[in-house]
């Protein structure tokens, strides 16, 4: 079993997307980013922290308090929001330097996106 953790964009759920459904559907149906893989469970979905960019800190909060209910992160999923904040919006956020900046700190390897929905 795959435990993922997946971060949304703050300012864009439930306004593209309502409730995540899309990330949920994505990972039921193994589509998107989520093709190929072998059987997932979501252990944990939070915001990114809102812009500037407060992701860091909650992907170390997170982390802790997984462990803490003895569970683990195998995957970092950045939400497709978050690529569309980026791309579209305003988003500050460089996830090429972010994706690695989590990946060497936390040693969980992290996928930028989730479903291939618009």
């Amino acid at each position: 079993m795959k435990n993922i953790a997946i971060f949304y964009c703050r300012r864009i759920k439930d306004h593209t997307c309502i409730a995540c459904a899309k990330c949920f559907k994505g990972v039921h149906e193994r589509e998107g980013e989520f093709a190929g893989d072998e059987d997932i469970e979501i252990v944990a979905m939070t915001d990114c922290g809102d812009c500037p960019g407060l992701l860091m800190p909650r992907v170390s909060m997170l982390q802790g308090l997984v462990e803490g209910l003895g569970r683990k992160i195998d995957t970092i999923h950045l939400g497709t929001c978050v690529k569309l904040a980026r791309e579209h919006g305003e988003c500050p956020l460089d996830l090429p330097a972010l994706q690695q900046k989590i990946e060497d700190k936390t040693g969980i390897p992290v996928v930028v996106g989730t479903h291939p929905y618009i």
